[in-house]
């Protein structure tokens, strides 16, 4: 691929607009579909909560007329004067007739299951169906103050037999009291027949595999999907849930696959909750249609963009395409031949500026050779300037044989370590050295600092035997004793001593200039290590703040031996400073 672009404007063009262009157009794709499957979300849940409205009016219709019938029976007179009479256990005509009204009162009522008066103290309750054994538990059997704070209670799914066979039914209960001393007589239980109630709310269907569940105020399923048990806590069933404030609203619970959309909505007058649960593969079932069209959209557009781009590059690069022929078979040891120009746009312009490089080209030559011929001239002049410093190491030599006439040992010591220094320093022009020798020149340049400052420097030598003859840069050692000189022992009471040390290690020679003079502070340490961190400047002047030397030997270790071998500084203030590098041992690899 790499090779195929590189051989090609025109295929890195292609590629470019081609990529440039199918981006936008994959993002419009993705965007579209996203927006697409967020609309059929949205009407997925407003046609949701419209199920679960419908079926919460039902509910609260039915609620109503069972509360409405509750209180109608609490006021009925014959209710009342049979709560009220002392032999009513024996009064069966009244019995009866009691019965036959509470017949008549749930008749037109399918999901009525039972009604039942119950007289307080009584053993056997009467209701319109026989009752036979019942699983119901009174509110008051856990909290007996109830009723005195709620008017009434509606129970939780239970079973109850009665003449017509086992029933699950829920149960709204009321004490009865009396209408003339508001006393406590009796309880009013309506049964309501729960497979009505579920029948309903597995009528209400969300999509295709939605349902709907209606909770009580435990949050406990009243009625569900078939594969639902009654009574089931809601966080049995989905651990972890959020909790469904407010009177309605929508939640997504789970991740991935088994991610729902969850809506709810109470219901009014009692405190039953209705949770519509919708799978959201529904939605991704619903969207492979958008899918669908959206990808052949995007496919065909794609299709009709390459075609059209590649059909524009071609025209484009054509004329370049000419010329990048032309060039290439034209021979470099020949003059270069004009091209034709065929258009007037860029690319001819471009034809054009070549055309009017071939008079420039041969001035170039004559400049060239020129140029070569002062080169020459000026490397002569160079080598004669080199005669000069044999004249400077006669006159200091003279002045050293005048001294020793003199008897003057101090100037003849001096005069001679700066003869041996300066020597060293041009070398012949030589960029290498032993250690031995660079060590020498160390030596000279502290002989004349100690004759030029007395009682202030003492410089010691440590150097391993096998690193005496090895070859290293010159130049070196020396800027970094001066600057211990110069920065540490100088501005230090009492003498001052430099230690060199060099020695082998396995990444190669080891060198390390340490004194014991006044040292950095860590914010001037921190600043001489981001300086030396600095790439090479084309600076001539030394910076005020100082530090020039060692950036210079820290530039040329790292030009010849790499950014490894850069310079190392360690300094406590009041104690002193340590510089040190590594460079590789001649012939080691690296």
């Amino acid at each position: 691929m790499k090779k195929w672009l590189g051989r090609s404007l025109k295929h890195k063009l292609s590629l470019l607009i081609i990529i440039a262009t199918m981006v936008p157009l994959l993002f419009l794709g993705l965007f579209s579909y996203n927006m697409a499957g967020g609309i059929t979300e949205e009407k997925a849940k407003i046609s949701g909560m419209n199920t679960l409205r419908q079926l919460e009016a039902y509910l609260v219709t039915m609620v109503k007329d069972v509360e409405n019938m509750s209180i109608f029976l609490i006021g009925h007179s014959g209710v009342q004067s049979y709560l009220k009479s002392p032999e009513r256990e024996s009064n069966y005509t009244q019995q009866t007739s009691i019965i036959s009204f509470l017949t008549n009162l749930a008749f037109s009522k399918e999901y009525i299951a039972n009604i039942i008066i119950e007289p307080l103290g009584a053993k056997q309750p009467i209701s319109h169906k026989s009752l036979i054994r019942s699983e119901f538990r009174d509110i008051t059997e856990d909290i007996p103050e109830y009723y005195k704070e709620r008017p009434k209670w509606w129970s939780y799914v239970h079973r109850q037999w009665t003449s017509d066979g086992m029933r699950r039914v829920i149960t709204l209960a009321r004490p009865i009291r009396s209408t003339d001393k508001y006393k406590h007589i009796g309880k009013v239980q309506i049964n309501i027949d729960q497979g009505v109630i579920a029948y309903q709310v597995r009528q209400a269907a969300l999509e295709k595999s939605g349902f709907v569940l209606l909770l009580d105020e435990q949050d406990r399923i009243i009625a569900g999907p078939p594969d639902v048990e009654a009574n089931t806590k809601l966080s049995a069933l989905y651990p972890g849930m959020k909790p469904m404030d407010g009177e309605s609203g929508t939640l997504n619970y789970g991740e991935g696959q088994d991610k729902k959309t969850v809506l709810y909505k109470s219901v009014e007058g009692v405190n039953w909750k209705l949770v519509g649960m919708i799978p959201a593969e529904e939605y991704r079932s619903q969207n492979q249609y958008v899918l669908t069209l959206t990808a052949v959209a995007v496919t065909v557009a794609g299709l009709l963009v390459i075609i059209l781009v590649v059909f524009l590059i071609q025209k484009i690069t054509k004329p370049l395409t000419v010329l990048a022929r032309f060039l290439k078979n034209s021979s470099p040891e020949e003059p270069l031949p004009a091209i034709p120009v065929t258009t007037i746009d860029e690319v001819g312009q471009l034809v054009i500026s070549y055309n009017r490089l071939n008079s420039r080209i041969v001035k170039l030559t004559e400049e060239v050779k020129l140029n070569e011929s002062l080169k020459k001239e000026a490397d002569m002049q160079a080598l004669q300037v080199q005669i000069n410093p044999h004249f400077l190491y006669n006159t200091l030599s003279s002045i050293q044989w005048l001294a020793l006439m003199n008897k003057d040992g101090k100037i003849a010591e001096m005069v001679g370590s700066l003869s041996d220094f300066l020597r060293f320093s041009l070398n012949n022009g030589q960029e290498y050295c032993t250690v031995q020798q660079e060590m020498e020149h160390v030596r000279n340049y502290a002989n004349i600092q100690s004759i030029r400052y007395p009682d202030k420097l003492r410089l010691e030598v440590v150097m391993e035997d096998p690193v005496r003859e090895q070859t290293m840069l010159k130049l070196l050692l020396q800027p970094l004793v001066e600057n211990a000189l110069q920065h540490g022992i100088l501005k230090r009471d009492g003498l001052g001593i430099i230690r060199i040390y060099a020695n082998r290690e396995e990444e190669g020679i080891h060198f390390t200039v340490e004194d014991d003079g006044i040292g950095m502070s860590g914010e001037r340490l921190s600043w001489l290590k981001a300086r030396l961190g600095e790439p090479p400047s084309q600076e001539k002047e030394r910076p005020a703040q100082g530090g020039f030397g060692l950036r210079n030997v820290n530039n040329r270790l790292q030009l010849h031996y790499g950014k490894e071998s850069g310079l190392e500084i360690e300094s406590t203030e009041g104690q002193g400073t340590r510089v040190s590098f590594t460079i590789p041992e001649p012939g080691a690899d690296g």
